[in-house]
């Protein structure tokens, strides 16, 4: 144990959890009504809080060992916000996140330190989230200057060298700075840097939507390469539901803060339960002209009602066209609808919806 560790028994603990392997299809991640709200305040000497933006409300799911969870949602329900928090970018309201057991979202110091060695982050615009005063060797090497027994300081380049090659980069390219690289070379950076620290768990916030079409599946592929290799687990946040499917496991759909439907990625694809996923669904693009025949474009009426004044009962009842009286009464639980409860069918998993069926939406497999 280093010197110091014994004067903080929380650290000591989270650091002795950290090192403690995992067996693959064991959570890893459990979260439980996690809630992330930001005060509306008034005044400007004598400030009062007057409401909260609920970005995030009541998430509760688990990331298993070996697994890529799919987060999936329009913008603006609460996808990055989720990942700020379960990395403690973001203090949250109320809630858990258990690391291995472990409650970690209220840990600070040496303990927050030893739970970012093992979650990384993959951050969304690859242009803004490199320092471009720093060379590339500086910016995947600063995580061993945090961490320096995971690289001692002579095997510091080396190791840097080697990480750039794994993610398809010239090792020679470590002097360079950031404005020197396209778009696609400067995300497989920040996916160097997140791997430096050998960690468990990745969250990927949105890692390909600045990129082409043809860049993304190039990152895409890498990312799923990676995590055989490293036996990485992803949370994976995106809007592009075709990109989801190809590398998650399973797929949780997020609204207004809350996570309405939750399964594999076959449950989700080819037997949607919720209204709002089969919406999603029915507006993904089909390259086959064969496979438009006969489908059915489901359209929503009306705007996202702001997180800071969300509608009673169903946050998703503005806009659907199923609702009815007992949606604003009484807000639905994410659970496995009770029209499923014990049949062999796809169609048997988590969804928040009182009205929850099974709808085939043409080309959406």
């Amino acid at each position: 144990m280093a010197e110091g560790q014994s004067t903080d028994p929380e650290a000591a603990r989270i650091e002795a959890v950290a090192e403690q392997p995992v067996e693959r299809g064991a959570p890893l991640l459990q979260v439980r009504d996690l809630k992330m709200h930001f005060p509306l305040t008034q005044g400007i000497v004598f400030k009062k809080q007057v409401g909260a933006v609920k970005a995030v409300d009541g998430v509760s799911f688990d990331l298993y060992q070996g697994e890529t969870l799919g987060i999936v949602g329009e913008s603006g329900c609460g996808k990055s916000t989720l990942a700020k928090v379960l990395m403690n970018l973001e203090r949250s309201t109320a809630g858990q996140v258990l690391y291995k057991g472990e409650d970690i979202s209220r840990v600070t110091g040496r303990a927050l330190k030893a739970i970012r060695r093992n979650i990384q982050m993959v951050f969304q615009d690859p242009y803004t989230s490199l320092n471009p005063r720093m060379t590339v060797g500086d910016i995947i090497g600063e995580p061993f200057e945090i961490h320096p027994e995971v690289a001692p300081k002579g095997d510091r380049r080396r190791a840097v060298q080697d990480l750039l090659d794994v993610v398809g980069l010239n090792p020679e390219y470590i002097n360079r700075y950031p404005h020197q690289f396209s778009g696609g070379q400067r995300q497989r950076i920040g996916i160097a840097r997140g791997l430096a620290l050998r960690p468990e768990v990745i969250i990927c916030d949105e890692p390909v939507s600045a990129l082409d079409v043809s860049v993304q599946a190039q990152v895409i592929n890498l990312l799923g390469g990676l995590q055989q290799e490293f036996n990485l687990s992803y949370m994976f946040i995106a809007h592009d539901l075709s990109i989801v499917r190809h590398i998650s496991d399973r797929v949780g759909v997020m609204y207004l803060g809350k996570v309405v439907e939750i399964g594999s990625d076959e449950e989700i694809y080819e037997h949607p339960t919720h209204p709002y996923t089969q919406a999603l669904l029915s507006a993904v693009p089909v390259p086959d002209p064969t496979g438009r025949e006969g489908r059915e474009r489901i359209i929503l009426s009306g705007d996202i009602p702001s997180p800071a004044n969300p509608p009673s009962g169903c946050r998703f009842r503005t806009r659907c066209w199923k609702a009815q009286e007992r949606c604003a009464q009484e807000e639905p639980l994410l659970a496995v609808p009770p029209v499923f409860l014990g049949l062999p069918t796809p169609a048997a998993h988590e969804s928040a919806c009182h009205f929850a069926e099974d709808v085939d939406i043409v080309g959406a497999g």
